[in-house]
């Protein structure tokens, strides 16, 4: 017997991993329990009879005691695993002479004996067929384990070996209830005499054991996948992934592109200001008539090539310039425009010219300067502010304050 449970537990042991194969998520302390009640009959499998009377006493199928059970489990994979079982069998009857109760194991107490079993789940649907994502609706799982009998008769006990065979059917839209018809053997069940179940009733070729059909109903408890159940893990493939790797690196270079350029056009207007402080530090040419002396102020507006229009970043030179008018309110400027040195020299006329009212324009009507205090100056096209061309489309501010 032992030899032939070893070799049943080997072969689902290797039916449980091959079942396994399909990735199901994470099975957590808290996920996969159930909890149960069960109630049916048992029956001797062997005659014997009580206290050696010559009474008929019992056998297989020749008296039935009512039993009723409690169950508690954890699924540990698709396949395998555990459950305590707690039955409790009870009196059935009296005896015609009235001397003492009828009983199947002979006790005379309300409760007959008691079963305390530890026993390992295998569901064998999953382990030969796999698992496909929720449970079949009709399962076959089978029971093995033992534990511990007590016959309540002289206060006899012992351990005990049982195997059962669960037919089970999952119900409700979530297969959260789970309805069973079990029969079982229970090799051990203690008799008034035979508490062992390693002890052998009169044949000495056959064990004390008790046979039991019954019904029961178990609730699996939710889990921390959304369900009542093991859930197929969602696994994305592999050109999936490279693709969101693909998209990733992309939108890394595109960023480290735009840093690039962030840094270059830093780098450029640290040169425009250091040209245009260098250019204003130049000394002037003594005049031969006292002229009233003009500063030039630090703001630049920077215009697009053939445009007139203020860019919105441009206007914080422009709001610079008005506040120091408000601030001064005798101070007069002069606005002189420019353009770069591509083109026809007409148009870049013009062009410094609208350059200077757009500017103009700007701290009249924007900013409230009165407009006799703004003067404007179209210079034309040069190349003697900057190297670059970039920075030669520009409005300068000139204090003309006497």
């Amino acid at each position: 017997m032992k030899k032939l449970f070893l070799l049943f537990a080997a072969a689902m042991l290797t039916a449980s991993v091959s079942a396994q194969r399909t990735t199901v998520t994470a099975n957590k302390a808290g996920d996969n329990w159930y909890a149960g009640i069960n109630a049916g009959v048992g029956t001797n499998m062997q005659k014997y009879d009580w206290e050696n009377a010559g009474d008929k006493g019992a056998g297989f199928f020749k008296g039935f005691t009512p039993e009723f059970g409690v169950r508690i489990g954890k699924n540990l994979t698709t396949v395998f695993g555990l459950a305590l079982d707690v039955n409790a069998y009870f009196l059935n009857g009296k005896r015609e002479d009235g001397w003492r109760a009828k009983s199947t194991f002979g006790s005379s107490t309300f409760i007959d004996a008691t079963d305390f079993d530890l026993m390992t789940t295998w569901n064998l649907n999953n382990a030969f067929a796999g698992y496909k994502g929720q449970p079949r609706t009709f399962e076959v799982i089978a029971l093995v384990g033992g534990g511990y009998s007590r016959a309540w008769a002289k206060h006899e006990g012992g351990i005990n070996a049982k195997a059962a065979i669960d037919f089970a059917f999952n119900l409700g839209a979530n297969k959260a209830w789970q309805v069973y018809i079990e029969p079982s053997a229970i090799l051990g069940e203690p008799g008034v005499q035979y508490a062992n179940p390693f002890y052998r009733v009169g044949d000495p070729k056959k064990y004390n054991g008790t046979f039991s059909l019954k019904a029961g109903v178990n609730y699996k408890f939710g889990c921390s996948n959304g369900t009542h159940n093991f859930a197929i893990e969602q696994l994305r493939d592999q050109a999936e992934i490279d693709g969101l790797n693909a998209k990733i690196n992309e939108l890394r270079a595109d960023n480290q592109a735009k840093d690039s350029k962030i840094a270059a056009d830093g780098r450029t207007i640290q040169d425009l200001k250091a040209q245009l402080a260098a250019c204003q530090a130049r000394p002037t040419a003594a005049a031969v008539v006292a002229a009233p002396v003009e500063t030039v102020l630090q703001p630049i507006v920077i215009f697009r090539q053939g445009k007139s229009t203020i860019d919105a970043a441009q206007y914080a030179s422009i709001e610079m310039i008005a506040k120091y008018m408000k601030n001064h309110k005798d101070a007069k400027v002069k606005v002189q425009g420019y353009a770069s040195p591509e083109g026809n020299k007409e148009l870049n006329q013009k062009l410094s010219e609208k350059r200077a009212e757009a500017v103009k324009t700007a701290l009249v009507k924007k900013y409230k300067i009165a407009a006799d205090r703004v003067t404007v100056e179209g210079l034309g096209a040069t190349d003697k502010l900057s190297q670059e061309n970039d920075f030669n489309r520009v409005a300068m501010f000139v204090d003309t304050t006497k």
